[in-house]
């Protein structure tokens, strides 16, 4: 494992405290999910012999005073710590997690921006989770999709890590739950057009508001399961109290979304249930056929923008 030294005065991470993104406001290529680009080269033996020579086993006390493992990071960005959870060496990384309380080694990033707590959610290893939380690690940080460790438990349907982070990190929580990635999506968004029913469930039973609109096109829960024509999840936000008369940025409530669509359940369940007045699709703002008549180009249409005289 190639690992280099970086003088401690470097800041060798970037970590986004405010949940702001990249510090210069553009993300990264968007690779979900992503462990360790090396993983499939890096030999579980030669993992280990790393670790010997970080000399893991030292006294505490002396580990205190100097811990060299604490600057290592691989090509990319990984830091022992890390390569200790995507390669599932417990020991390894409790004996760092416990020497590291409070200790900003913990909020480190790799170059997709993903902290020791991602890369726990995506291995689903609670105990770590767990552990992790409790010594300080920060479960507001974004990797460079925008997802905190709580989106992607919702996302990847790990119902475990979920418990473990909403259970450990209440100060945090509502923020977290109604915080939306880079792609516009929060918890519920992701739980929902993933099919979790069982996180829907809980993320509306812990506050979440079953309403929100996704920052694309303004769509809620509801209008995503319509979108995916899942019968089961749109009856569970019913049941929950989802506002089936909400529109998307396009003035389109749920009903709406029913037209052109195979599922005369889900139709049926939103019919009744929708305001009258809210049923028929919402007529055009210009109408086509004038357009036509004009039998104008495109060029012609918007020949009266005049640029930089």
């Amino acid at each position: 494992m190639d690992v280099h030294r970086v003088p401690s005065t470097h800041a060798q991470m970037d970590y986004n405290l405010d949940n702001m993104g990249p510090k210069h406001g553009k993300a990264l290529p968007c690779q979900e999910d992503r462990l360790d680009s090396g993983l499939d080269s890096l030999k579980e033996d030669e993992l280990v012999s790393d670790f010997e020579i970080l000399d893991m086993n030292a006294p505490e006390r002396a580990q205190r005073d100097y811990e060299p493992w604490r600057s290592a990071v691989t090509e990319d960005g990984d830091t022992p710590l890390h390569l200790s959870i995507i390669h599932e060496a417990t020991d390894y990384a409790l004996q760092m997690i416990k020497l590291s309380h409070n200790h900003p080694f913990l909020n480190l990033q790799n170059h997709q921006r993903q902290t020791a707590l991602h890369l726990a959610v995506i291995t689903e290893q609670p105990q770590l989770v767990e552990k992790l939380l409790r010594a300080g690690c920060d479960p507001r940080l974004t990797d460079n999709c925008g997802n905190t460790a709580l989106h992607i438990a919702c996302k990847r349907g790990s119902l475990t890590c979920f418990s473990v982070i909403t259970q450990t990190c209440q100060r945090h929580l509502t923020s977290i739950m109604s915080f939306p990635n880079y792609s516009g999506h929060n918890c519920l968004h992701l739980a929902s057009i993933n099919g979790y029913i069982s996180l829907v469930e809980n993320l509306v039973k812990l506050g979440a508001d079953i309403n929100a609109q996704e920052q694309c096109s303004g769509r809620t829960a509801l209008h995503l399961a319509v979108d995916l024509q899942n019968s089961t999840l749109v009856r569970c936000l019913l049941d929950l109290g989802a506002n089936v008369n909400c529109m998307n940025y396009g003035g389109f409530t749920a009903y709406h979304l029913t037209y052109g669509r195979q599922s005369e359940e889900i139709r049926c369940q939103l019919f009744d249930k929708t305001a009258q007045e809210l049923r028929e699709l919402p007529e055009s703002e210009s109408d086509d056929s004038d357009m036509e008549d004009l039998d104008l180009s495109e060029d012609e249409l918007y020949d009266d923008i005049k640029f930089g005289k």
